[in-house]
């Protein structure tokens, strides 16, 4: 049994006046409010949401 990597991201910019594809993926990733963090599987797929929304994210460990 392997165990999967993960990835912590906390959000540190608003949503607010951003496009609709970025706020998409911010909820995707399981965030919507300033401050709050969400851990995810490490993925080829989380790692391009978590790209598309840099400026807005920060990775806190993984």
């Amino acid at each position: 049994m392997s165990v999967m990597a993960t990835v912590t991201v906390r959000q540190t910019g608003s949503p607010i006046r951003r496009k609709k594809d970025q706020r998409a993926t911010l909820a995707g990733l399981g965030l919507n409010r300033m401050g709050r963090v969400s851990t995810l599987e490490d993925t080829p797929s989380v790692r391009g949401m978590i790209a598309k929304v840099a400026h807005m994210i920060e990775v806190v460990e993984g």
